[in-house]
């Protein structure tokens, strides 16, 4: 039976996973998954929220406590009550809204639809980095910079999918291993996922 050949690996930034593309699939381009890099940034950000959570005391912690979910949230999925938290969160500590703000200001990176503007945009945005003291965004950077040929392939149209379907199809794979207590026969797996995907008679 003829295989056909892919053309786009989607992927987190792993580097198992881009190594063994490589030897597996060298004629496909690689595309980090946005959401995996903005849950990265998300984790940057909360690191900068526990920061200035310990660095305060007394009164000054109150607007941070328990805002984990309020800030790494989109605003627009935030109920009044969450609005109204992170405006006085915000407000309180300037820190925590120049990092919020730079979150949201890099959501833009996957707009652009040509390479040489996206560079652009992330190296503006780098650059804004400097004094603000976000040891977790210099790092986030970093990592952006390490990975850009696989976050860059997003600015071409044809690599814009829809990765929903991926993600749900992962969590079926997940749940058929955990029932299994882990299965070691690929073969059989292969079957299971298969078998899973089909229309129920």
């Amino acid at each position: 039976m003829s295989v056909r050949p892919f053309y786009l690996a989607v992927m987190d930034m792993w580097k198992a996973f881009r190594n063994s593309t490589n030897k597996n699939a060298p004629q496909a381009a690689v595309l980090f998954d946005k959401f995996h890099v903005m849950r990265h940034l998300g984790e940057a950000l909360d690191k900068v929220r526990k920061t200035e959570y310990y660095r305060l005391t007394g009164k000054d912690r109150r607007f941070i406590k328990g805002q984990k979910y309020t800030l790494l949230s989109h605003r627009e999925n935030l109920k009044p009550d969450g609005r109204r938290s992170l405006k006085l969160l915000l407000k309180a500590n300037k820190r925590l809204n120049t990092a919020y703000l730079l979150k949201e200001e890099f959501g833009k990176l996957w707009d652009y639809t040509r390479e040489g503007w996206a560079r652009r945009f992330f190296e503006s945005w780098r650059e804004s980095l400097k004094w603000q003291r976000l040891k977790p965004y210099e790092k986030f950077a970093a990592m952006i910079e390490r990975h850009w040929d696989g976050i860059a392939a997003y600015c071409k149209p044809e690599n814009k999918v829809a990765l929903g379907f991926v993600e749900g199809l992962n969590n079926k794979i997940r749940v058929i291993q955990r029932r299994s207590y882990g299965l070691r026969d690929e073969e059989y797996l292969r079957l299971k996922i298969l078998t899973c995907m089909l229309d129920p008679i």
